[in-house]
């Protein structure tokens, strides 16, 4: 029975070891290890692109509005990113606009987006009673895959094994890891990951970089896969890994996409390989016990142990299996413990091996570990306490710990009951943790984290502390909180905190029947302080114009900064001694003072747009909106005054914006044409020209006039599209008259879209390549509000137009603020006296001094003047009479489709007689 002592000693520790779990903890020890040796390199084909600390700081908000996001998305679709996966919670809504953004954004895409879902507990009274699914909201689901981002968390802490999916409610969800592989099965099972794979290679890039479209950190995401997630400390998306290591979630991500791609989702190779090494190690030392010295059995043990980590590391390296050597080490290690209590004092060895263990861990830790005896008095102080109180070793061993305690925190109830609880816990696994305010050798306060623990030791109960300076974390927090509720230039609250604060005024305002008002102030011609001088002098302009609206207010509402230049005031009407006109009014006459900012004085005005709750809203957005759009129409109306929102101005958005839709079907279905109106020589009546008019031909409405859709198009995104449609259907037409040997020269007018969004010389010069026409037959007509764009920039598209030898003429003239001044300016072929100076040229003696100066002007400057709005033959003589050369007018006839023109004007019969004949034959 001797003779098997020291193998029934390893079966007891063998089944000691698997009964306490410490076969897992070794076996995990003993992987990280390997981990450690066998280093490698990621892919580089997945690229983090990381919300981190100088992206929060830049973007100087949080949360973020998706609106990012969905910029974020098309600066990657035009990297040519293969897949995009956002580790972020798109469960919630935000932002309404943002939302509609990203969803937008989603739909560009082309579902390659992939969003997370995630489990969490729900709780009911602090009981956890269910889990709850969260997954991304149905406009984002809608437009991408969705991908499961939980990861199990082990025992120790730390995170080893990853799923390729899990089933959610009935259907298979796979993890983001497999999905950033592509590689995803429901028979598949967890794996571990190889966290040999360094999460210092996995190539990373700023979000704040990516979103301002930086060169350098795009041509680092073309053509890869990217994984978007929080990597900024404060977001607090860390999970702790083997090795000592602490990753963010879209790195650990990242670490489970790599093991699969690179064939790394490692497995446990099979118990029977285990109990197959047990066996021969068992053989080998009954076989050599008592036979070999205690030397030589050592040595057999050690190379034992090295061959079968070799085995396992080599293994590891090659393939993707994880070879358990935990029991077979602990055998060695029992065995070599067997052999060491026939030699040895084994029992003194351990103890001193402790205690020198525990002095080296104490000594090098960070954080401060204070031990103390049973009656608190301190007996461990290392260097980490040192340095966050302060006090040396000499000074606090034998004091209580109280010591260090600020007199508030020794005064707390909770304070007498603290180490009654950590003995009450001290039989349980993990410590009681809790934070209390320290004491600094200096006299300083600040906030303290600490971890108690206790145990029975040899003189008695014996108390430990892991202790932490938190101030810098909690001051880190007090700033991404503070962020996240005011505007970072002026200090007010933003949109969030308006929001949450108008909902509360509301839902008070609701219990008592009360009003709440809301105030939209924007500031009027603030670009200009921008332009000129600089958006710092504008910040501070900002910034006196945030504390004028605190100081009307007095405090007893909230100023919010909305965007911009754009401020809010929310305030309950029972807080005010005037109804909410009267307050917007007294705001606006507050900035008929000068604000002066740097030695400079401003004089800025206000433009207020007021709604109030219940009337013109019931919720926080509504009023929001409404106040909005009164703020519009003070703007366009009352520049400098304010306006109380009424119904009827929403009814007006929202015709125009059913004008508007109408209009974009009318472009698609092609239910525009033009007409023709004829210009004639006032000398003979014989046709020179016609000028394109638009009309829309409405399916139920019949045609439209140009004066109620045109100035919406002007506006509208459909402008460039539906000005071009006109030039080359013009063009066309013309070409085709001159092919029939009608010279007739055709007038197009020009829409503001056209100089402002691209190069119109070009667009002109190759319609005129397309259709053929002839340039001279080409007459370009522009009005003062196109010249007021920008004067260089469409001075110069006027010279590259007439070297291409289009006429460029003056439309309307007379009508504007500088219709002369752009005579000098800009170098017209010609010009149009408005037909309101013509209509009564009979019976106006100014009208009639006006059109003469300008016809005599026009002969002085060599231009051609052609005047609209003729009706009779009488007007058409007195213009002939003077000077005047071209005509057009209802008298000549009206705008009419261009096969009634042919008709009309070039026939084979000479049209000419019917013009002279005038407005019958029209």
């Amino acid at each position: 029975m001797k003779h098997y002592r020291p193998h029934i000693f390893v079966v007891v520790a063998l089944a000691i070891v698997l009964a306490s779990g410490w076969h897992s903890t070794l076996r995990n020890a003993l992987t990280d290890l390997r981990f450690a040796w066998q280093s490698r390199q990621a892919s580089g084909d997945i690229v983090v692109v990381a919300i981190d600390a100088p992206s929060i700081e830049k973007i100087g908000v949080w949360p973020w509005p998706r609106r990012l996001h969905a910029d974020l998305l098309r600066r990657l679709e035009g990297a040519d990113v293969k897949d995009v996966v956002f580790d972020v919670d798109f469960s919630t809504p935000s932002d309404a606009a943002s939302d509609r953004a990203f969803v937008e954004a989603l739909q560009a895409a082309g579902g390659s987006v992939v969003l997370p879902s995630f489990k969490q507990p729900a709780s009911d009274g602090g009981n956890v009673t269910a889990v709850h699914i969260n997954r991304p909201l149905n406009q984002f689901g809608d437009h991408s895959w969705t991908a499961i981002v939980n990861v199990a968390v082990e025992p120790d802490g730390l995170v080893r094994r990853y799923p390729f999916g899990e089933k959610l409610d009935g259907q298979f969800l796979p993890s983001m890891g497999a999905v950033l592989a592509g590689q995803y099965s429901t028979r598949n099972a967890p794996f571990l990951i190889d966290f040999g794979i360094r999460a210092a290679s996995i190539p990373k890039v700023s979000y704040a970089d990516v979103l301002r479209g930086d060169e350098v950190t795009l041509n680092k995401i073309r053509g890869k896969k990217v994984i978007i997630g929080g990597t900024a400390l404060e977001l607090g998306d860390r999970f702790s890994v083997p090795n000592g290591g602490v990753v963010s979630g879209p790195i650990l991500q990242t670490l489970a996409a790599e093991s699969i791609l690179q064939n790394r989702n490692l497995r446990w190779t099979s118990d029977v390989v285990a109990l197959a090494g047990l066996c021969i190690i068992s053989l080998i030392m009954m076989l050599s016990w008592r036979r070999l010295s205690a030397g030589v059995r050592v040595i057999v043990l050690v190379g034992m142990a090295a061959a079968a980590e070799a085995i396992a590391i080599l293994l590891q390296a090659k393939l993707p299996l994880v070879l358990d050597t935990s029991l077979l080490l602990t055998a060695i290690a029992v065995y070599m413990a067997a052999i060491a209590l026939d030699e040895i004092d084994f029992r003194g060895l351990l103890g001193r091996i402790a205690e020198s263990r525990f002095q080296r861990i104490a000594m090098s830790l960070g954080d401060g570990l204070v031990c103390t005896d049973s009656n608190q008095r301190i007996t461990v102080w290392n260097p980490g306490a040192v340095a966050i109180f302060g006090y040396g070793p000499e000074e606090m061993i034998g004091r209580r710990f109280d010591m260090i305690l600020a007199p508030q925190a020794k005064a707390e109830p909770g304070y007498t009951s603290t180490c009654e609880k950590v003995r009450a816990r001290s039989r349980q696994p993990g410590g009681l943790v809790t934070e209390f305010d320290g004491l600094r050798k200096d006299g300083e306060v600040f906030p303290v984290e600490a971890c108690f623990s206790g145990w029975q030791g040899t003189d008695g109960f014996q108390y430990g502390a892991i202790l932490r300076d938190i101030s810098v974390r909690k001051r880190e927090a007090e700033r991404i909180r503070y962020l996240a509720e005011h505007d970072s230039l002026t200090g007010l609250a933003n949109r969030n905190t308006l929001n949450v604060t108008l909902a509360e005024m509301i839902s008070g305002a609701e219990k008592d029947a009360s009003e709440v008002a809301l105030l939209v102030v924007g500031l009027d011609g603030f670009q200009h302080i921008n332009d000129m001088l600089g958006h710092a002098c504008g910040d501070r302009v900002l910034c006196a114009v945030s504390e004028r609206l605190n100081a009307q207010i007095g405090g007893a509402g909230i100023v919010a900064r909305l965007s911009g230049d754009e401020f809010a005031i929310a305030i309950r009407c029972g807080e005010l001694y005037e109804t909410a006109a009267q307050l917007a009014e007294r705001i606006a006459l507050a900035f008929d003072a000068p604000l002066a900012t740097a030695g400079r004085q401003h004089r800025i005005k206000v433009s207020i747009g007021a709604a109030i709750y219940p009337g013109d809203g019931r919720t926080a957005e509504e009023l929001l909106s409404n106040s909005h759009l009164a703020f519009c129409r003070a703007k366009a109306t009352k520049r400098g005054g304010h306006v109380v929102f009424e119904g009827a101005i929403r009814r007006e958005l929202e015709s125009r914006l059913t004008l508007e839709a109408e209009l974009v079907l009318a472009a698609e279905r092609n239910e525009f044409e033009l007409f023709y109106q004829p210009q004639v020589r006032l000398a003979d009546g014989g046709l020179i020209g016609a000028e394109a008019l638009i009309r829309w031909r409405h399916p139920v409405r019949g045609l439209v006039s140009p004066a109620e859709f045109m100035p919406v198009v002007n506006t509208s995104s459909i402008s460039d599209r539906v000005a071009g449609w006109v030039l080359v259907t013009a063009c066309r037409q013309a070409r085709t008259w001159e092919r029939a040997g009608h010279n007739v020269r055709i007038g197009v007018n020009l829409s503001p879209s056209q100089l402002q969004s691209g190069d119109l010389a070009t667009s002109v010069a190759e319609v005129l390549d397309i259709t053929g026409l002839t340039p001279s037959l080409l007459e370009l007509e522009v009005t003062e509000d196109i010249l007021l764009l920008d004067e260089q920039r469409v001075l110069d598209t006027v010279l590259r137009i007439q070297e291409l030898g289009v006429r460029v003429v003056f439309d309307d003239f007379g009508t504007g603020y500088a219709s002369l001044s752009y005579l000098k300016k800009f170098p017209l072929d010609g010009l149009k006296i408005d037909r309101s100076f013509v209509l009564e040229l009979l019976a106006d003696s100014g009208d009639a001094a006006i059109v003469g100066s300008t016809i005599s002007l026009s002969k002085q400057l060599g231009l051609s003047v052609i005047a609209e709005g003729i009706e009779n033959r009488a007007t058409a003589d007195l213009l002939a009479s003077m000077g005047c050369e071209e005509g057009q007018g209802y008298f000549f006839g009206r705008p009419m489709p261009a096969q009634a023109f042919e008709e009309q004007f070039l026939t084979v019969r000479e049209s000419t007689a019917r013009v002279l004949a005038g407005g019958e034959a029209a």
